[in-house]
């Protein structure tokens, strides 16, 4: 089963899971606040998409760290530790089947182009 990771506060999620609904598109949502995150799932996640592009650092929680703690975050370990402690700082949301690859972040085309290959 596709599964929707993220966030349910954020507008972005908001917008993939209503694209989801509206597409008749069988799904569950992973709320890494509510559900939690194990580090097991987020090197999977590292594995495929890089732990660069899971680290969202264009949003508040990334801006409202101490710069020091930002200059210390510069490889995949440092990120994966910050990542499990702060999920919201993860890029979302991120889009999976099993079987096909991953999908990190949210426009109506690049959804239609997935599930068209599924």
């Amino acid at each position: 089963m596709t599964q929707l990771y993220g966030i349910k506060n954020c507008d972005t999620i908001k917008k993939a899971r209503r694209w989801l609904e509206d597409n008749n598109i069988d799904y569950r949502f992973h709320d890494y606040r509510v559900d939690g995150l194990d580090e097991d799932l987020l090197q999977k996640f590292i594995a495929e998409l890089g732990w660069e592009a899971l680290l969202n650092t264009r949003g508040t929680t990334w801006r409202k760290l101490d710069e020091s703690l930002r200059a210390s975050i510069n490889n995949a370990d440092s990120a994966a530790a910050l990542m499990i402690e702060m999920p919201a700082i993860i890029k979302r949301p991120l889009l999976w089947t099993p079987g096909q690859p991953m999908l990190l972040g949210f426009s109506d085309s690049s959804y239609q182009r997935y599930f068209d290959e599924v």
